[in-house]
């Protein structure tokens, strides 16, 4: 409902979420939705989806846990199908689909980059064989990054797939779970060091958190509004 609203009074900024977590969801439903918003956009979706950690979130929703790294795969695998094709039939252990059809097609059609979260090796091995991009949260040194990185690469390398058409956004801060993080997003210091320390490690893009900017002290959106558009000219300014 957001990203709907933002879409109709923007012209420009791409619509993206990090992270929805897709084996919570009917994936014939999200492919809708998605393909939607994409069109009602002009084409500015980046889907961002992650198979979520919190198992009483699964039992709320009636979804299985066990099982959401397998039933991941084959829902990206149909997202695309259905962006892309007149009819879709596809074999699955989870989501069987008989001559199925999707309108409207999204502007990007299967094209509509999907970015993958998650820290374990099952997310790099997704990543590297099924995503856009990766979309990592709790980067905590340079040595760890490039051994993620370089994973993911091996993996879509693997997968017949090009390493450096794979994107790489971390998140600058995740939300806080201490009295020092959040103060974070307080000191724009801290975060331009911190963004120009992400970008060193190979990152293309950074995502700031708007739950930690609200902790921080922009207790309503206006205020939030203001500090996202100050810390955005103060990163492009000097990190670019």
């Amino acid at each position: 409902m957001a990203l709907a609203y933002v879409a109709a009074v923007t012209t420009r900024v791409t619509l993206g979420t990090e992270v929805l977590v897709l084996p919570q969801r009917q994936p014939t439903l999200v492919a809708k939705q998605v393909s939607t918003l994409d069109t009602l956009s002009g084409g500015r979706v980046r889907l961002g989806v992650g198979v979520g950690w919190q198992e009483s979130e699964y039992e709320a929703l009636g979804e299985t846990f066990r099982d959401r790294g397998a039933r991941m795969d084959e829902a990206i695998r149909l997202l695309r199908a259905y962006w892309t094709d007149a009819e879709v039939t596809m074999k699955s252990a989870h989501y069987p689909t008989v001559s199925m059809a999707m309108e409207p097609k999204p502007p990007q059609g299967g094209r509509l980059p999907i970015w993958i979260g998650g820290l374990s090796e099952a997310a790099f091995r997704r990543v590297g064989r099924l995503g856009d991009g990766w979309l990592a949260s709790r980067v905590t040194d340079a040595a760890g990054a490039r051994q993620a990185i370089e994973t993911i690469h091996r993996h879509a390398e693997a997968a017949g797939r090009d390493p450096g058409a794979i994107g790489l956004q971390s998140m600058v801060a995740p939300p806080p779970r201490d009295a020092a993080g959040k103060t974070f997003y307080g000191d724009h210091d801290q975060v331009v060091a911190r963004v120009a320390a992400l970008k060193a490690m190979g990152f293309g893009w950074v995502a700031l958190n708007a739950t930690a900017i609200f902790q921080a002290g922009a207790r309503s959106v206006d205020a939030m509004t203001a500090e996202l558009h100050r810390l955005h000219d103060r990163i492009r300014a000097e990190v670019g």
